[in-house]
């Protein structure tokens, strides 16, 4: 137990907010967003850049030394200050307030890191102009700003729900022209980003964790900065609906009005993009009230699905595509990098094919592999923490009755009291869904570095440790240069060996661990 020292005083292992490293640390980061916004306006996404470029090139160019210094100096200042907190920020409030302040700079930036959101202005006004974005590509739908968009993707299916083509076609309608799209996709994204920020203090609570460490590793994150705000990706929608629904299941569980709207955020969540349905088995175990029976979990959970049946129904509805946007999932992995593990494990086993005068092509087999292996891996994680919880029920029977201080010895065991048993199960069904979305990310046929934010907020809420997925992000921040040149395309040998290397170091450690454990 940990005695509370006097009014005032900082969280134990916190940096005082008027502290040299804490100043240090914001205007570090702060100098970081700035040169890295300087980076966008002399070698962004912008709409005039040419396609096709290398890092040579662009270095070549004229404002080339400079775009990459300001890149490369940016992250590393913005990376490395949001690393020296990574145990958690002064306060909340200041954590807040610094997540502001390096994100303002980016917002009024050109697009950084991709190409993806002149694709959603394309999307937008292929649907405004009356054409199904999942039957056909931009190019032949004539989207007149087509020049923007990434060559990958102008024949390719929107591979959004309908939710976000909505979004999209609306920002081209009020918009108007080019810029006025951009700048109405950007104001989405950060409503998105700002509604997960609101989130975050109702889960923390609900998971015992300190806000100011949740804030700052989800909000801060160098990868939040760049590529939600200044990329404005679709994901920042799908991050803010996704929390939203959660935030409504842990407040109130066995409600069903609450959790018929919980579904329906959670639904909303899956028709922007659809990665964020393995959450929702995990927010189905958050919903039960009291004992984690299976008839408890048909009728609280059916609730939570029945709201999002409805979301998807009738979003899928009102927008007149119906389901073709599930069809339009099957063109993700159509780029492969060696970014994405499976991909990765593919490439090494072609290349070792070569050499023994063979063509294996197995990147679409090993990508099968991995699809297979996540629904098994998602079953796993869904079965323990339901097993979890029915121990917390457990835990919690024996509590009743015990002296109300931290914790209590019933039977010779010591157990927490009943109020922190509440917290726990929160805590078991959110970590379940956190790592439920890293299992998506590792194991899915595709990964850019914005694919990092999708679970790190539910990391920050309930992992313990924080450097064992602080480390990847703080990685990913510098894949993708600043007009969206993805580093990983020049680096396809090499990577992908290291990729595998690494995939089987991890294997093995955690194969040594689990042994020991059963010892």
């Amino acid at each position: 137990m940990t005695t509370p020292g006097p009014p005032g005083t900082p969280p134990a292992g916190s940096v005082p907010a008027g502290s040299l490293a804490a100043s240090g640390a914001r205007y570090v980061g702060l100098a970081g967003a700035i040169l890295l916004a300087v980076a966008g306006y002399l070698g962004g996404v912008l709409p005039d850049v040419p396609l096709g470029v290398t890092p040579a090139s662009i270095w070549r160019a004229p404002d080339g030394p400079a775009t990459l210094t300001c890149w490369l100096v940016g992250t590393a200042l913005l990376v490395g200050a949001w690393w020296s907190l990574r145990d958690g920020a002064p306060s909340t409030r200041w954590a807040y307030v610094t997540a502001g302040l390096w994100a303002l700079p980016l917002l009024f930036a050109p697009p950084l890191g991709s190409r993806d959101v002149y694709s959603y202005a394309c999307q937008g006004w292929t649907y405004a102009h009356g054409v199904d974005p999942y039957a056909v590509g931009v190019a032949a739908a004539g989207c007149p700003w087509l020049d923007t968009v990434a060559p990958i993707w102008r024949d390719t299916p929107a591979p959004y729900g309908p939710v976000f083509v909505l979004l999209a076609a609306l920002a081209v309608g009020v918009g108007g022209g080019l810029t006025g799209t951009l700048v109405l996709l950007r104001v989405i994204a950060v409503a998105g980003l700002l509604l997960a920020a609101l989130c975050l203090p109702g889960l923390a609570r609900a998971a015992g964790t300190p806000t100011r460490r949740a804030a700052w590793l989800a909000l801060a994150a160098p990868l939040v900065g760049v590529h939600l705000v200044a990329g404005a990706h679709n994901d920042a929608v799908m991050l803010g609906l996704l929390l939203c629904g959660l935030l409504v299941v842990v407040r109130r569980p066995g409600q069903p009005a609450a959790l018929l709207l919980a579904g329906a955020l959670l639904g909303l969540a899956v028709t922007v993009k659809a990665s964020a349905v393995v959450v929702v088995p995990f927010a189905v175990l958050a919903a039960v009230r009291g004992r984690h029976s299976v008839r408890a979990l048909l009728r609280d959970g059916g609730w939570v699905a029945g709201g999002l049946l409805g979301a998807v129904l009738v979003t899928s509805a009102v927008s007149g595509l119906g389901f073709g946007w599930v069809g339009g999932l099957t063109h993700s992995g159509d780029s492969e990098q060696w970014t994405s593990p499976p991909t990765a494990v593919g490439f090494v086993v072609d290349y070792a094919g070569t050499l023994l005068g063979r063509d294996p092509q197995a990147v679409p087999v090993i990508r099968a592999v991995a699809l297979l292996l996540l629904v098994g891996v998602l079953v796993v994680l869904w079965w323990r923490s339901w097993r979890t919880l029915r121990q917390l029920d457990d835990a919690r029977r024996r509590v009743v009755g015990a002296p109300d201080d931290d914790s209590a010895a019933i039977g010779g065991r010591t157990l927490v009291k009943p109020a922190r048993v509440g917290a726990a199960a929160s805590r078991v069904a959110m970590r379940g869904a956190a790592l439920a979305l890293v299992a998506t990310v590792v194991l899915s046929p595709v990964f850019h570095p914005w694919y990092a934010t999708w679970p790190l907020a539910l990391l920050a809420l309930t992992a313990t440790r924080t450097t064992w997925f602080v480390l990847p992000v703080a990685v990913a921040a510098f894949l993708a240069l600043p007009d969206g040149t993805n580093l990983a395309r020049f680096t396809k040998a090499p990577g992908a060996l290291a990729m595998t290397v690494l995939l089987l170091t991890v294997l093995l450690r955690a194969a040594r661990t689990a042994r020991r454990r059963r010892s």
